[in-house]
């Protein structure tokens, strides 16, 4: 993922669609193995895509596809992949017909909303209408978390995915130094599980939270009898 914005980056907003793709992916069954953070940059975001649209099956990114000056997103994206951008009558449509029915002028800024690059799907906006797109396996989406979500299940219903992912966590009252060693020796009897320790420490005391996490469930509850055998004072959540 590549989220994109000054406003994001100085911290003025926080950023919600990281979480929410994770999310929406892990039931999809496909993984987020990167997230990159980018300022509102051409050249930046462009170099973002092109090392990520190489090496992952799908990039998908928020933010900078609005109406104003810095919204470079889409012209970012078209330089990455070497092809032009422009208005499409298609998404000038959607969005004239927009501004009409709300009594509102379809300005030059908001016509910035209908450049798309060329060779571009549409991604659909059921919340405010301005479309995304997806260019090749990058998926470009807007940066409002409403708009980002509904434009997501777009997406999702386009893209093939695979099992979903199945966890199961085990809550100990012990600190991580406790518990790495015995949790360090189960991954090479379960290569099919991710295992991972999460320490917290608050009023309801401190410890760890082990999670086994993966898309067959059967191996993932025997990595789970396995870490409860392994500490059998701990609780499942």
């Amino acid at each position: 993922m590549i989220v994109i914005g000054d406003e994001v980056l100085s911290g003025r907003t926080r950023d919600a669609n990281m979480h929410h793709l994770a999310k929406a992916l892990d039931r999809h069954g496909i993984a987020l193995v990167e997230a990159r953070f980018v300022r509102d940059d051409p050249r930046a975001i462009a170099e973002a895509v092109n090392a990520l649209r190489a090496r992952h099956d799908h990039v998908f990114t928020s933010g900078g596809i609005g109406p104003t000056h810095d919204d470079v997103t889409a012209d970012a994206v078209a330089a990455a992949f070497g092809v032009p951008i422009g208005v499409r009558e298609d998404a000038r449509k959607l969005l004239a017909a927009h501004y009409a029915r709300r009594g509102m002028e379809f300005n030059e800024a908001r016509r910035r909303m209908a450049r798309i690059p060329d060779g571009a799907a549409l991604i659909p906006n059921p919340v405010s209408v301005a479309p995304g797109f997806s260019l090749g396996n990058v998926h470009v989406m807007a940066g409002v978390p409403s708009v980002f979500r509904a434009m997501l299940d777009e997406v999702l219903n386009r893209i093939a995915g695979g099992p979903p992912t199945t966890s199961r966590a085990l809550r100990v009252t012990r600190p991580e130094g406790e518990v790495a060693g015995p949790v360090a020796r189960l991954p090479a009897r379960h290569p099919e599980v991710a295992i991972g320790s999460y320490p917290f420490d608050g009023p309801g005391g401190t410890g760890t939270t082990l999670v086994a996490r993966g898309t067959d469930p059967a191996a993932v509850e025997r990595a789970l009898a396995e870490l409860r055998e392994t500490f059998p004072d701990g609780e499942l959540l």
